[in-house]
Formats: structure tokens, sequence, C-alpha cells
């Protein structure tokens, strides 16, 4: 795989565009973009669309500014949004089809926002979550971002975190264009404050940028939140916007539960309100596009309007999110669209928006709904739009799916947590014009459009099944080079083996592919006391033993020579006579 196949891919398709302009003619006559997407928000925790107990007056405001997609879908859980988001395609057809064990890494050869528009001279940088590859050539600073202050993996609190940082939300490890770096307070304070800088600087050198803020919140844990706003939340009600009715004795927990989330949300909304205020300042509020989106349902059973579900589900609760489109040069205040719209649609618009031109014979899924805001009378014609994601290696047919045709939803809610599913689907028909809470399955009343939209789905499986040869294999991690000469390997990018999937008694291995032989240490790190052990450490048909001394968490290390080609690098660690893999794996290029 040569990554450097891309830039001409993307430089000389756009050079011919841009040609002769100057980075002051950019500034004057495109857009800038801000892109903002929370983690586990839901479509339900707005003001705006009803919820009075969780306060988002930012974005309500926010909302009384701008054009609004009002049947805007995106994935049942995140990773999978996020391929589509950054490509405009749908995630199956990148590699990315899950949100950890190595299926959430995206294929490096896909085409980003960040690509498309660094190419078009925009200058880009990412701010929070990625979560589509933690090592070189998958991060985000390898796919378009010039500036990059991310954490690593689903989120803080996973096995993906630096070593002695784990969980902190306040006072964070990220890493800054790679480089692991110690960060003073809140996260979602710190990725703004760090957007709103290199907004600052990119619009004093009159470029043009494109900044996409991905906060981790309100995705737990939910230990360390805002304590001002968490008290204030612990004295709320909030049985207005429970689902579900709690066990009496876990009411407490459930409302405590509630009130670190509503903060979390609330702290994302003010840091909205001082980006806006930010680019006032600066004076180029009119012209730069703000869009604001969540990235799957609500991460427990909360008020989702008229719908049904939560976060992994394929109800429409758990794959709807609103989307704010600010900008005020081009798009009226208020300006609602009805028309079905999902996450492989931003890119298009974005790119539309810019005049940026996607290159011919590069298959994008998505549609530019730009014309559904500025016009009147915009041509939209029917279209099918289908989510699916499931746990698992392989995406199965008919395994955890919706599709939608405005206003038929086909669902088999099979569910996210199954790898698979026995016996013939048993499909569901809605219209959600008249039963948007999916409480009426009508397929036995239209058996026509039941198999009609069986066969669009059908073919849609077959489709983005067959984009690219060996298309579900997972991505492979890329060592020793230049770009990253130390990888950390860790249980968010493993291929899970044995055990648990991230339990500490679990095991796995990783997929390298070295482009030269090298010479590597080879650390192995534990994130518990143990008694003594011994590694094996096994690549391809070479194995070779490390002593593990009791209670020693790092410095268990040797030296490995590593052949040229596709690698499986395995640890496996025996105590007591039982089997496990490590905490994480540390491969140094001498």
């Amino acid at each position: 795989m040569n990554r450097n196949h891309k830039v001409p891919f993307i430089a000389v398709s756009l050079a011919g565009l841009f040609a002769g302009m100057l980075p002051g003619t950019f500034a004057a006559e495109r857009p800038n973009v801000v892109v903002i997407m929370s983690d586990d928000q839901g479509g339900g925790d707005y003001g705006f669309v009803g919820n009075d107990v969780i306060r988002t007056p930012e974005l309500d405001a926010m909302h009384q500014r701008s054009g609004f997609l009002n049947r805007f879908y995106v994935s049942p859980v995140c990773a999978p949004t996020r391929a589509s988001l950054m490509t405009g395609r749908y995630n199956y057809r990148t590699r990315c089809i899950d949100t950890f064990i190595g299926r959430a890494m995206m294929d490096a050869d896909e085409v980003t926002m960040a690509e498309f528009l660094r190419g078009a001279g925009y200058r880009t940088g990412i701010y929070g979550k990625w979560h589509l590859g933690d090592n070189y050539p998958l991060r985000a600073m390898d796919q378009g971002f010039q500036d990059s202050l991310v954490h690593r993996g689903g989120g803080i609190g996973q096995p993906s975190d630096p070593i002695g940082a784990e969980g902190k939300y306040t006072d964070p490890t990220l890493f800054k264009n790679g480089v692991e770096t110690p960060m003073k307070g809140y996260c979602t304070d710190i990725y703004f404050d760090a957007a709103m800088d290199f907004i600052s600087k990119s619009a004093k050198d009159g470029q043009n940028f494109f900044t996409y803020i991905a906060t981790n919140a309100p995705h737990g844990p939910f230990h360390d939140v805002p304590q001002k706003l968490y008290e204030e939340y612990l004295k709320t009600d909030f049985s207005p916007i429970l689902m579900h009715k709690p066990r009496p004795d876990r009411m407490k927990q459930e409302r405590d539960t509630l009130a670190r989330i509503a903060a979390m949300i609330t702290n994302i909304d003010e840091n909205v309100g001082r980006l806006f205020r930010k680019l006032e300042a600066l004076g180029i509020r009119e012209n730069t596009i703000v869009v604001y989106l969540n990235d799957n349902g609500p991460n427990t059973m909360r008020f989702v309007g008229d719908m049904r579900g939560m976060k992994s589900h394929v109800d429409d609760g758990g794959i709807r999110s609103p989307l704010l489109f600010h900008w005020p040069a081009r798009v009226p205040a208020r300006k609602t669209a009805d028309a079905l719209c999902a996450h492989i649609d931003v890119l298009p618009t974005i790119l539309d928006a810019c005049g940026v031109e996607v290159p011919a014979g590069h298959k994008i899924d998505g549609r530019s709904f730009l014309p559904l805001l500025t016009s009147d009378d915009a041509n939209w014609p029917t279209r099918q739009v289908v989510l699916q994601t499931h746990r698992g290696d392989t995406p199965q047919q008919f395994h955890n799916f919706s599709l939608h045709e405005h206003p038929w939803k086909l669902v088999h809610p099979s569910g996210f947590g199954k790898e698979s599913f026995n016996g013939e689907p048993a499909l569901q028909l809605y219209d959600l014009s008249a039963d948007p809470r999916q409480q009426n399955d009508v397929a036995a009343e239209h058996p026509e459009v039941l198999r009609r939209l069986r066969a669009g789905y059908e073919n849609w499986f077959a489709d983005v099944s067959s984009s690219r040869p060996d298309n579900y294999a997972p991505p492979r991690i890329v060592i020793g080079t230049p770009h990253e000469r130390q990888s950390v390997l860790t249980r968010q990018d493993w291929r899970h083996s044995a055990g648990k999937n991230w339990a500490s008694d679990s095991n796995g291995f990783w997929l390298l592919e070295a482009r030269e032989p090298g010479s590597y240490e080879v650390e192995v790190i534990f994130d518990t006391d143990h008694p003594a052990g011994k590694a094996t450490i096994t690549v391809g048909s070479t194995s070779m033993p490390l002593d593990i001394p009791a209670d020693q968490r790092r410095g268990h290390s040797m030296m490995l020579t590593l052949p040229a080609g596709k690698l499986k690098l395995a640890v496996d660690v025996v105590f007591n006579g039982k089997t496990q893999g490590p905490h994480q794996v540390i491969l140094t290029r001498k």
C-alpha cells in the first residue's frame, strides 16, 4: 500500500479547479467550515426539539439562525458514522464496520473531507475524537488533518488511553500531532480552545479553514464531568425525559447518571456559544459554515421526541440526529427541510458549498443537500438510505439494518451486540408519516412495498460489499516508517482471539505491515499488578520467550528483527497457568 498515491489524486484533480487563485481570493469567495459532532448525545437532547430538562440555550439560538434538516440519519454507533461523515460513503465501503477490536479502523485509501479541502487550499484541523485508527497510516494526521489534538480509540477511559492517564476527562493526556501531550482543563473545553486558536491563526493569515470538533462527551465513563453543572442537575426532575421506569432501588443511580450526561451536554452547548462569539470577534461569522449533529442515538433510554430507540438500535431513536447548518451568507434563518438526508450527504454538501469537485471515477454515496437550504424549489428525487451495523468481523445480510424511503421504513432490529442471527429475517415495515414511534407493523398490509424495499436492500448490500477486493478484511498498522517509528499497539485495534473483548484475561493479536526489514524493541505493558509469569512473543513462525517479574507493569522488553511484509504479532502471557494478553505493546524501530 503506497500512501503517496493519494497526493496526486487530490492535488492534480483540484489544481486546475483553483489555478491562479491566491489565499486572499479563497478567503474572500469561499466559506470557512466548522463541523461539530457530539458523542452519544441523542436526537432528543436539545431544547429546540422539545426537551425542557437538558439546557441547550446556545444550540437553541443556533437553531433559530440556521438551516435545519428535520429528517437526518446517522449510523447506530459512532465509528461507522464517522467513516461516512468523513468520506461521503457508506462505512461498509471503508472497512470500518464496528467500534473496536480492529474493526473501527478505516482503510487508508479512503479520501476524507480533510483531504479534499486541504487539496483545495484549506487549512485543516481536528480536535477531539477521531476513532478511525490510532496508528500510521490511519491517524487523522495521516488522513488530511494538518493540525490534530485527539484522544486514541473510541473514547477516553478505554484500553487505548496513555499509560498513567487512564480515564481522565479533566487534565487528560492527548495526542498533539502524534505526540503524547499532557493537557490542563476539561476535555471538551480543551478541544474548543484548541479549535478556536487554530481558527484565529488561520483568519489572521487570511486562510480558509476546515475545523472538525468531535467531542467525546457525553459518552461514558461518567465519573468526571463539569462539577458546577453536575451539582445543578442533581436537583433536577428527570422524569419527563425518562423513556422507562427504573426500579426504585435504581432511581437514585439513574438520576445521577442523567445529571452527569446533562452536565456534559450543557458544557458542549456553552462551548458552542464561545465558538460563535469568537467567529463574531474575528469578523468571519457571516461566511463560516457551522454544522452541528450527533453521531448516534442517546446512551440511555431517554427522550427522543416522537420516536423509539437509543444508541445501537436501528429504530429511529437510535439513528436520527437533528442537523443544524449555520451559514448566514447563503442559508436563511429557520430554513427547514424535511427531505430524507444522512451522514453520507455532509461531505458532498460541504464540497458543494466550497466549490470543490469530486474527481471523476471517485464514488460518493451521498448527495449535496445545500439546494434544500438555499432554494424553495430544490429537486430532491426519491431515494433509499440504509443504516446497518452490528458486532463481528464480517457484516451479515439483513442483520440489524434499516432501509428508509420516505415514508417507508424497512427494518430488522436483530441487535447490535450480536455477530449474527439465525433463520429467515423477520422484516418489519412502518409508515413513518403515520407511525413515527413504529408501533404498527404494516408488512402484511403492503406486501408489494415489502418486496420492493427488500430488493432495494439486497442490491445495496451486494454493492457495498463488493467495493474492493476482500472488502471486509481489516486494515493493517504499518510499522517502522519515518511517520511513526514508535507504534503503540492497544486492545482497541487488536484482533480479539480469546476471553471477553477487553477483559484483563482476554487475548488477541495485531495485524501489521513492515515496508522493509528492521530491528525493533518490543515492550510489553500491563495495567494491573500481577504474579511472576512468562510471555511468548510470536511473529510469523518465530517465537521468543520473555520473563515477566511480579508486579512490574512496564519495562518488559526485548529486541526482535522483523522481516518486510504482512505480519501477525501475538503476545501470550502465562500467569498461574492461565494465558492472557498484555494491556499494550510498544514497537520502536531502532
